[in-house]
């Protein structure tokens, strides 16, 4: 009896392993969002229906590239429709599949509901490596892909918006947003089919540092707060703690940017695919930005001592470490030698469910995904709405608070009997144009989004991850009746 017991564990051992290594991305999602359920106390139906992807295109861009066909796989998904249009990037790599984009779509739904942008949530993807192509290649590719997605229904200003991601960027917008126009020339709102544009083509000023100035509001908001600080293990002060960036991307290296200029930060190491950069005393940003726009690399031995074992960089000691690249990059593999005090995940789902508990059990604070990268989404919803309003944010009331500052100014100096210099009057009197107007709803919305999840948290006594799901999902579920049917 003992030795069939122990020969039954053993293989509920082996089984059990079996199941964590073949959980997928969307899998880590769904227990997620299971957990959070179980708190709200979700009907079955209902958590099925959310965890549903609610349509699916899989297609084959077929495209002739020096005489002869090149065949590509594209995927777009849509989780929730609970609110139009639904919002979400288009990322192209080898590494897209289906689960994965199926998995982010769901992100989507939770992070607009976090921080209150009403767009439900998609994703897409195209199989691809973009490096591997010239220019004009890429542009007939991704027209192609634009074609096939805008014929089907799944790229439109009013149903579904796609935005950059992993290997796109303004310019593969613009030139979906031209597909766009030449298949529906009759759409008065085509310029918000798409966002992440090229100003000229009606893009929004800050879009493209929006994420990673979002994460560095998300770390200012959790400084602002002494009773989190203290629980993290941190030091009082942003400036005297170490950080960890990894991934020096679009995301990365906005938000190590705006920390180190912004807050004075002391990030100690950078890390890219291919390696690593170590400053004990701190990296100088900006001189790292400007050499890796040359460079196409951060191995600058002036600023630090390179190292090519990226995954070293993640089991390095630090207080704050900011995961800003691809999924699942901390998982059971490598969970114990995790370092830190506190993990911000810039990325989406760069720690594995399990790895999560893990963490969580040894006291590491996680500010989860579906809301720390949600920037993105805010600010394209101020470009979406920019678009369909034929506006610029701005332009109606800027001279007009100018003018009045301008006024109080010169009253104040009449009354006084003084004289104010022209360089303080410039100073005051500059009214919001459109960054400042981006990035003060950025702030705004990141902010309050911190506070709501920050008093769940404090109600369930559960941790941020959970906390941040739940204020979510609870916010979704008021678009549905008790049955788990939408409200008409």
């Amino acid at each position: 009896m003992k030795k069939f017991l122990k020969v039954s564990y053993i293989v509920f051992f082996i089984l059990a392993l079996w199941y964590w290594l073949k959980m997928s991305f969307k899998d880590n999602v769904n227990l997620h969002v299971d957990k959070s359920a179980k708190l709200l106390n979700f009907s079955d139906d209902l958590l099925e229906h959310l965890k549903s992807i609610h349509s699916l295109i899989k297609v084959n861009v077929g495209v002739v590239l020096d005489g002869k066909i090149n065949n590509f796989t594209g995927w777009r998904a849509v989780h929730s429709e609970h609110i139009l249009p639904t919002k979400g990037g288009l990322r192209y790599s080898e590494t897209v599949d289906q689960d994965d984009t199926e998995a982010l779509a769901s992100l989507m739904t939770y992070k607009c509901a976090i921080v209150n942008i009403p767009f439900g949530g998609a994703k897409g993807g195209l199989k691809i490596n973009p490096k591997k192509y010239t220019m004009p290649q890429l542009r007939e590719i991704t027209k192609a892909f634009a074609s096939k997605l805008i014929n089907k229904g799944f790229i439109s200003p009013a149903l579904n918006v796609p935005a950059p991601d992993v290997g796109t960027s303004e310019r593969e917008m613009e030139w979906i947003l031209e597909t766009y126009k030449t298949l529906k020339p009759d759409d008065i709102n085509y310029r918000g089919c798409v966002t992440g544009k090229p100003l000229h083509r009606g893009g929004i000023a800050g879009r493209t540092e929006a994420t990673g100035r979002g994460i560095e509001e998300v770390i200012r908001e959790i400084f602002r707060h002494e009773d989190i600080v203290k629980e993290a293990g941190l030091k009082n002060k942003l400036k005297e703690n170490e950080i960890i960036v990894q991934g020096f991307g679009n995301v990365g290296s906005n938000l190590a940017k705006h920390l180190y200029n912004r807050d004075n930060a002391k990030i100690i190491a950078i890390g890219e695919y291919d390696g690593y950069l170590y400053n004990k005393k701190g990296i100088d940003i900006n001189a790292l930005i400007e050499f890796y726009q040359k460079n196409k690399n951060i191995n600058n031995p002036k600023l630090g001592e390179f190292k090519d074992n990226p995954s070293e960089l993640l089991e390095l000691n630090c207080d704050i470490l900011i995961p800003a690249a691809l999924e699942n990059v901390i998982t059971i593999n490598n969970v114990d030698k995790i370092k830190t005090k506190l993990i911000i995940e810039a990325a989406n789902g760069p720690v594995s469910f399990e790895a999560d508990q893990k963490l969580y059990e040894k006291g590491v604070m996680i500010i989860p995904d579906i809301y720390v990268n949600a920037g993105g989404v805010v600010v394209s919803f101020f470009e979406w709405v920019k678009d369909i309003s034929h506006i610029r944010f701005g332009r109606v009331e800027k001279r007009f608070q100018e003018q009045k500052i301008l006024d109080i100014i010169n009253l104040i100096d009449k009354k006084t009997n003084t004289k104010t210099d022209f360089d303080t009057i410039k100073k005051i009197v500059h009214g919001a144009d459109e960054e400042d107007l981006a990035f003060s709803g950025l702030e705004d919305s990141m902010r309050n989004a911190f506070i709501e999840i920050y008093n769940a948290k404090k109600q369930i006594k559960k941790s941020f991850r959970e906390s941040a799901y739940y204020v979510s999902l609870k916010k979704i579920r008021n678009f549905y009746t008790a049955e788990g049917f939408p409200k008409r």
